[in-house]
């Protein structure tokens, strides 16, 4: 079993890499800083995607955004909120959200 090196508390040189994109097949750059990010965080894998592949994967926050029309559970007015409401949980509007006591909505999170 080899243990990675920032475990053992030991140091590597870095340099820059270049590696081959698994989606497109260009080369990209694993730089020596990023490298060293990459040890300090625990990861043991390189990056397998460039920059302009991995922003199409993640989205790259195109997306459209999800309105929904509900009723407010405190005060009754029809109102829409940018998620999907689940699981039965009581859905607010920005009013009632706003003005609604951190010792409340404290108390409900650890009742989760």
């Amino acid at each position: 079993m080899t243990l990675h090196p920032h475990a053992t508390g030991e140091t590597m040189n870095f340099a820059d890499k270049e590696l081959k994109c698994a989606d497109c097949g260009g080369m990209f750059v694993f730089s020596a800083g990023e490298q060293q990010f990459f040890q300090e965080k625990g990861f043991t894998n390189e990056p397998r995607h460039c920059k302009q592949c991995k922003g199409k994967r993640r989205g790259s926050g195109d997306r459209p955004r999800i309105d929904s029309h509900v009723t407010c559970s405190e005060c009754g007015s029809d109102t829409t909120v940018p998620f999907k409401p689940t699981q039965g949980r009581p859905v607010l509007c920005a009013a009632c959200f706003t003005h609604r006591p951190k010792a409340h909505a404290i108390a409900e999170v650890n009742a989760l």
